[in-house]
Order: C-alpha cells, then structure tokens, then sequence
C-alpha cells in the first residue's frame, strides 16, 4: 500500500506541471468559455494527464542517456569490460531479467544506477564499485538488476524529468529565502584593499525572501508529491530489493550490506551526478538537496539495520 500511495504521488507530479498552462487555457477557449468548472476545463486536465505523463516519460530516457554520455570513460581494456558485461548477464539470468547495456564510468562514489524506458535498460556502474570485492560488487549489481525487474527503475526514469524540475525550482526557492543582502565587515575590508566599494544592494534581503516564499508557495502543490513519492516509492522500493537480494542468500546479503555501508561512508558522494540519485544503489544528495526532496538523511542506516536485524535473517 505504501508504495502505490507512493507511485500515484509521483505520477501526479507530471500531471500538475502540466495544468498549470492547459488548464486554464482550455478553460478560456473551451465549449464553456470562462466557466472554470465547466467542460473545457476538464478537457484542459485530461490533455494535462496526457501531455504530462507522455512528455515525462518521453524526455526522461532522452535526459538521463545524454547524462550519462557526459560522464568520464572509464578507459578499461577489453577484457574487464567483458567481464563486467558477462558477470552482468550472469547475474540478469539469476534474477530473472534481459541483461542490460551497461557502461563504467571514472568516479569515486561506489554506486551503481540502473534506467529502464523506450530505449533500453542501462547499467551505470563506477569504477570504485569495481573495486570492492567480489561479494559486494555482486550484491551490489543484483540489487540494481532487482529493481529493473520489479519495473522501479522504469517508472523513475519516466519521471525524472518533472521530479527534478520541482526539485531545482525548491533549491531556488531555498536559496532566494536564505540569500544575505548585507555585507560583513571583512567584506568592506576586502573591498577597500582592492580599491572597490560596490554600492549599496539595490535589492534588499527581504524582498529576495518574499520571492522565495512565494515561489515555494506556488511549489508546494507539486513538491509535497514528488516528496512523499521519494519517500514511499523510491526509498521503499531500494529496501524492497534490498530485501530480495537477502532472500537470495547469506552471502549476498552480508555483500548487500557491506556495499550500502562503504557507499554511504566513503568519499566520491560530489562525483556521483545528482540526476542518477533516484536511479542508485544509495542515495548521494548532500545536505542540501536532501532537505529541498524532503528523503531521510538516515536511509542508508535504517537499510543496514533491516538487513543485519534478526527478522531478515
């Protein structure tokens, strides 16, 4: 129940950007004139539910292929990038799925995101992850390879697009609330040395903080959605998986565990982009971004506890 309490909410995501133009021009030009409630309001929300859950899931393919296209090649041979390939579509026939393409990138962070839609599933896997030994590397690509098969991995690319709309349009809200207008006196001090002394702000804090709030509170119709559906069905659905690859053996879930704790410890979170972050193994949002999507800063520890608790085993 959560997690489809979680689905529709970022399904409605897309819907709700959407409206906001078509609604109320199909309410002006519609059959019914300036009649908000009348039938061209109505056909202006289906054209929404259309236009935004097929434009979404028509870009986010396209976004998160050209993506991962930017990233640093991982410069392997051949004969690792066949292993990582065939070891890959060892473990797609354990779990029951068509192998994806995948493709190692150059990165510190040891994390793994898979995408699914219209052009094929992919498999981003860091080099660091490589790294780790054999076990958790393996658990690791299983719990990806989990969540394609369960069709998450689907439905997050297909919204990546509206969700991280919502989420740059909160990050700016944010940031116009905290901007600081004065300058301190070290400032002045700098100022002078260098024979500079800009002119007094033209715009004052305050108003940057009424835009901010306003921003956010034209936002919140669509960022309360996309927050519950991060919490409910992207987090619930990396420790559903979490709970099939335990499922699979002790092996694969010490592994598993292993994994989630050196990826959520170690060094690298800033290498890992911030538009793969729904689609991975462990969440990298940092502080800020954390806050603004409204996920927990503590998902990675309460995965470690279910998976070591006495009711996985």
């Amino acid at each position: 129940m959560r997690r489809a309490v979680g689905a529709l909410a970022l399904l409605s995501v897309p819907v709700l950007l959407a409206a906001v133009p078509l609604v109320p021009v199909a309410a002006l030009l519609g059959p019914a004139g300036l009649n908000v409630a009348g039938p061209g309001a109505v056909g202006g929300l289906l054209a929404a539910v259309v236009v935004g859950l097929g434009g979404s899931a028509l870009c986010g393919p396209i976004v998160v292929d050209r993506r991962i296209a930017r990233l640093p090649e991982s410069e392997l041979d051949d004969r690792p990038a066949d292993f990582v390939a065939d070891r890959v579509a060892t473990l797609a026939g354990e779990v029951g799925v068509d192998a994806p393409d995948v493709t190692v990138v150059r990165a510190d962070a040891a994390n793994v995101a898979v995408a699914d839609g219209y052009r094929g599933a992919r498999l981003v896997v860091s080099t660091r992850l490589l790294s780790l030994p054999k076990a958790d590397r393996d658990a690791a690509l299983r719990h990806a390879l989990v969540r394609l098969r369960t069709r998450e991995a689907l439905v997050a690319t297909a919204l990546l697009p509206a969700l991280g709309a919502v989420e740059t349009m909160a990050l700016l809200a944010t940031l116009l609330v905290g901007r600081r207008g004065e300058r301190t006196a070290a400032d002045r001090r700098v100022n002078r040395i260098h024979g500079y002394e800009p002119e007094r702000e033209r715009i004052p804090s305050w108003a940057y903080a009424i835009a901010g709030v306003a921003l956010w509170i034209l936002l919140l119709p669509a960022w309360i959605p996309a927050a519950v559906g991060d919490r409910l069905y992207v987090a619930g659905g990396r420790r559903d998986a979490d709970g099939a690859v335990a499922r699979a053996g002790a092996p694969q879930r010490d592994g598993l565990g292993n994994a989630v704790a050196f990826a959520s410890d170690a060094a690298g979170a800033a290498d890992w982009p911030p538009l793969l972050d729904r689609l991975s193994l462990v969440s990298m949002a940092d502080a800020e971004t954390g806050r603004v999507r409204g996920t927990s800063r503590q998902e990675a520890r309460v995965r470690l506890a279910r998976l070591r608790s006495k009711r996985t085993l």
